[in-house]
């Protein structure tokens, strides 16, 4: 890997520098290491979230360092047997990023919120053109009863004046 390919995340403190380098147009590759002589590295598609993905490293190589201090394997002269069987675990939940990542599940559901929202207004505007249109249907009724009882009190008064005439 050359020194050119890889960038460093200005988001990571200086003693844990992430970085993210793409060596086969497949897949995303993701290091972290620590200062402490601890590193981790998680190859993805290009589709995870890198946020994600530096989140669960992050995550690991905290957690394994609070399990095994630098002085558990500092000084180790053959290969020291330290399992770490709640890795498991976090690749398990973390094979859905959205699920993983409070602010991606966030994002998730107020997206689903907004869709829900946009079909109740919707609903709401047909619901207010119906109401209009039953609005102006009653308004033409009331014209149409209006000018009913007129022409029935005009007739009601020339029968009136016809009878009165005889």
């Amino acid at each position: 890997m050359s020194r050119s390919q890889v960038r460093p995340s200005s988001a990571q403190p200086l003693h844990a520098q992430t970085y993210a380098n793409r060596v086969r147009p497949d897949y995303t590759f993701h290091a972290y290491g620590r200062s402490e002589g601890v590193c981790g590295l998680m190859i993805t598609d290009h589709e995870y979230p890198s946020l994600v993905a530096h989140q669960l490293l992050s995550k690991v190589c905290d957690e394994f360092l609070s399990k095994y201090p630098r002085s558990a394997f500092a000084n180790a002269t053959e290969s020291a047997n330290m399992s770490y069987p709640e890795l498991k675990d976090y690749i398990v939940k973390y094979q859905d990023p959205q699920q993983a990542d409070s602010i991606m599940k966030i994002q998730k559901e107020l997206d689903e919120t907004k869709i829900v929202l946009h079909k109740t207004i919707e609903s709401v505007l047909e619901r207010g053109e119906k109401i209009d249109n039953l609005v102006q249907k009653s308004d033409e009724l009331s014209a149409s009863s209006k000018m009913f009882y007129t022409q029935v009190s005009i007739q009601e008064l020339a029968t009136e004046g016809s009878v009165m005439l005889t």
